[in-house]
């Protein structure tokens, strides 16, 4: 390891250098219990620490490890011992970089975890934090709490972070827990993180959501896979969905993502809680990838049903007349294979936060065996369920967006519930490709409607 350590993180406006090693230090010794060196590290004279100077146990490596990660070291470093690091929930320093190396499995102690929001790794109220994972792996046992002893649950995560500033995390792999893979919101006198990176990362087979966003600001997922997600509702890959008025999604950019298998929804936004006196929301997903493979039906080895079954590739939902100002952007993304709608739009106020699509494609959408056999098969859908929150639906642009399916039927459907309500202000073109209908269902007398269904050549 180099004896000058100085990070950058990207989000916005922050560069945080960390300090470098006291003069004279030298390089990490090997990955054996060193006494000696952990007094420097607590006494402040060395900066740069291995986890492994706290010792190691095969059974269980929690209290070495928790004694490292609040020992007050600058950087530390979670060696490979060729044994995964068992350990019970583990709570994140502030102001602390941590590389855990490839090949580390941090793996949750079986039986433990019995509280229902017990996480493998939490943050709380903590700033200037770094985990770099490359290679490396948390991983909980899922259909363990999915039946007794344990308590029925969704919120024992693999990563949480509550009411955290300036945290990066790259390269971490988390999969199998008992709720989100990583869970994102406020917490003590914060009401949401603020300047979290989600870099190189990937959720796999987790509870709840490969990611629940609950409340943030400048917020940045890159390159990352949020996969095979099923247990409990809502099953997305990523859900962007607040619990009260309060919070808040301010400049959340998600890009260069895959979102697959997972068997709700991919793409979930969903802001029913919020009103007019919420702060208005920026959400915007660039080059995302959203879709269904021919590998879901192996994914679930047990369970209630056979294989994940997937819902809608993008859905956003419950922005009602009382609701939000804002943006919601889709910008280059691309829905494959979906198994239901490619995208569906609920219960959408068209005089609230804008909901845009541009130079994205919708293909091949209701691949679902067991999909619902009533109502609109349209590869769009808007739908209005509860005109008593949103009697205005509406409010979507369509800018150069491709539709491809291969069945005839329209591109875009209006459904309602009944009575007198109407789509409105939707504007945009779809290009139409195969024997879909170049047609669009728009319902009954819509109102500053514009958008047109073009064949294209």
């Amino acid at each position: 390891m180099n004896n000058t350590l100085s990070v950058m993180l990207r989000t916005p406006a922050l560069v945080l250098v960390l300090a470098a090693p006291a003069l004279g230090e030298t390089n990490p010794p090997p990955s054996v219990t060193n006494p000696a060196y952990v007094q420097e590290v607590i006494q402040g004279k060395r900066k740069m620490a291995n986890a492994a100077w706290w010792g190691f146990s095969t059974n269980d490596a929690t209290e070495c490890l928790q004694a490292a990660l609040s020992s007050g070291a600058a950087a530390l470093t979670i060696p490979n011992m060729g044994a995964p690091w068992i350990v019970r929930p583990l709570q994140l320093p502030s102001n602390q970089q941590i590389f855990i190396e490839p090949g580390v499995v941090l793996l949750a102690r079986r039986g433990e975890f019995q509280g229902t929001g017990d996480s493998l790794l939490t943050a709380n109220g903590r700033s200037n934090l770094v985990i770099r994972a490359y290679g490396a792996c948390l991983r909980m046992h899922k259909r363990d709490y999915q039946q007794p002893p344990y308590k029925r649950a969704e919120w024992r995560m693999g990563v949480a972070l509550r009411g955290c500033r300036h945290v990066l995390i790259e390269g971490l792999r988390v999969e199998s827990s008992g709720g989100d893979g990583f869970y994102i919101d406020g917490g003590g006198d914060l009401g949401w993180s603020e300047d979290v990176t989600l870099r190189d990362c990937v959720a796999y087979d987790n509870h709840r959501q490969g990611v629940s966003v609950i409340s943030a600001v400048n917020l940045l997922v890159e390159n990352c896979l949020f996969a095979s997600t099923w247990g409990t509702a809502p099953e997305a890959g990523i859900d962007l969905e607040p619990d009260t008025e309060n919070q808040r999604f301010i400049n959340c950019v998600i890009r260069n993502s895959i979102f697959e298998n997972n068997n709700g929804h991919q793409i979930l936004i969903y802001l029913r809680p919020l009103t007019t006196n919420s702060q208005p929301v920026s959400i915007r997903f660039e080059n995302c990838l959203a879709r269904m493979t021919g590998q879901r039906s192996a994914l679930r080895d047990s369970g209630p049903t056979n294989g994940i079954q997937g819902v809608a590739g993008i859905a956003v939902g419950e922005i009602k007349d009382d609701g939000p100002q804002g943006l919601i952007e889709f910008i280059h993304c691309v829905c494959e294979s979906t198994s239901q709608e490619s995208v569906r739009v609920y219960d959408k106020s068209s005089v609230r936060a804008r909901v845009r699509f541009v130079d994205c494609s919708f293909g091949h959408p209701w691949q679902a065996s067991s999909a619902r056999e009533r109502g609109p098969r349209a590869p769009i859908l808007l739908d209005l369920r509860h005109p008593e929150r949103t009697a205005t639906p509406g409010g979507i642009d369509f800018i150069r967006c491709y539709v491809y399916d291969d069945v005839s039927r329209p591109a875009l459907w209006f459904e309602k519930a009944t009575g007198e309500y109407h789509l409105r202000d939707v504007t945009g073109a779809l290009f139409v490709t195969g024997p879909a209908e170049d047609a669009l269902r728009l319902g009954d007398k819509p109102e500053a409607v514009t958008l047109t269904a073009i064949r294209a050549r």
